[in-house]
């Protein structure tokens, strides 16, 4: 009887394997292998927008990387700055660089989100948070409403919702921003997303996530209920996440920004704890204190975040970024350790997770990705080192 070439393939395969395990040290490394290969699983790589329907041989340059970065083939940080002088605000030159004026935006947000001691503000974690919820604000059955379309500082009944509490303060920030810049032809979905990315970046270790500008606003709310509760379970919030595109791996890597986070409003008793111990730095001690517990007085952890942690779809990943190597799996693939394997970062940190995944969250509901324009330079330098 005859093999078919599948078969044939599958045989060859696992006589090779059994072969190399044969070799002193490469059983060692298939097992890293097939480790790293489990923390891989349920990846995050579907098309958005525009994206979906648009052949290859029709996307722009920009439209390929956000493709190249949504399937995981790019990495979401970027190390582009500008490489002239700024030409000034209201300039011809500034108005045909159509990065200028986010330039002289983002300069503003740093003053804002940069404390004294280097860590980043009150102001900066409101930032990121208002991001999120914007463009949280999608699911793939709401077809072309909601997202990245600045619906939460544009329509005011969004902040009446309970998730939306305590955004007041940033909101208006923002709208301050909008109506300082709205003449250099700006809008206010990307102003939201680019004050996330400024802030991140201004948090020592945060990655310089790729910042694109050309969204359209939208001033209709977005449908209700579409926010993650803390205190919903852990199967209907990764369904929650599943509708946004975002698998359990994204969703364990974007957890990841509550290494900023304080909570206000869910237990007033308790107001203003951070959900780590250090609240000013992107660091991986979120994902350690949530697993194995942190000082009550010190920090508090959402029952869903909780919950999520001990989910054996999530687990894994927490497990990873909590320990040795996390901040490099997580987030820089630049500053490994000295006694990480290649294996270690050619299979798993060159993806720089919380990079690619918030750059899929930044285009929710983006239906004009294609025609974006890639403004990453604008962002502050990343503090790669902090003690």
């Amino acid at each position: 009887m005859r093999l078919s070439i599948s078969a044939t393939a599958a045989l060859t395969g696992w006589a090779l394997l059994q072969t190399v395990l044969g070799y002193p040290g490469m059983k060692a490394t298939m097992d890293e292998l097939l480790n790293l290969k489990a923390k891989d699983c349920c990846k995050s790589d579907e098309l958005l927008g525009d994206l979906v329907w648009l052949g290859k041989q029709q996307y722009s340059h920009v439209g390929r990387d956000i493709a190249k970065i949504l399937g995981g083939d790019l990495s979401g940080e970027s190390h582009e700055y500008y490489s002239r002088h700024l030409p000034p605000l209201g300039s011809r030159g500034c108005a045909r660089d159509t990065c200028c004026v986010w330039q002289y935006i983002a300069y503003d947000m740093e003053r804002l989100f940069r404390s004294r001691d280097g860590t980043c503000t009150d102001a900066a974690r409101a930032a990121i948070r208002l991001a999120f919820h914007d463009a949280a604000g999608w699911s793939k059955y709401t077809g072309r409403h909601g997202g990245a379309d600045g619906s939460i500082v544009l329509c005011p009944e969004e902040l009446l919702r309970e998730p939306n509490r305590g955004l007041e303060e940033i909101v208006q920030q923002t709208r301050y921003w909008y109506d300082k810049y709205r003449y250099y032809g700006i809008s206010m979905a990307d102003l939201i997303q680019l004050g996330a990315n400024v802030a991140t970046v201004i948090c020592p270790l945060g990655p310089r996530i790729r910042t694109f500008v050309g969204r359209c606003d939208h001033p209709y709310p977005s449908r209700d209920g579409l926010l993650p509760s803390p205190l919903d379970d852990a199967h209907n919030l990764i369904e929650l996440f599943r509708q946004k595109t975002i698998e359990p791996h994204g969703l364990a890597a974007l957890l990841g920004a509550h290494s900023t986070s304080k909570q206000r409003y869910f237990n007033r008793a308790r107001s203003g704890l951070p959900q780590d111990s250090t609240p000013g730095v992107w660091d991986v001690l979120y994902y350690y204190e949530t697993l194995h517990g942190a000082p009550k007085n010190k920090v508090f952890s959402l029952p869903s975040d909780l919950i999520l942690s001990e989910d054996h779809r999530i687990f894994p990943q927490f497990k990873a970024f909590a320990g040795p190597g996390g901040q490099e799996y997580w987030n820089y693939a630049e500053t490994f350790p000295p006694q990480t394997t290649l294996l270690t970062r050619w299979w798993c940190c060159r993806k720089q997770d919380y990079a690619r995944e918030y750059v899929r969250v930044s285009l929710l509901g983006v239906y004009n990705i294609n025609n974006l324009t890639d403004c990453s330079k604008v962002l502050p330098p990343a503090i790669l080192h902090w003690d």
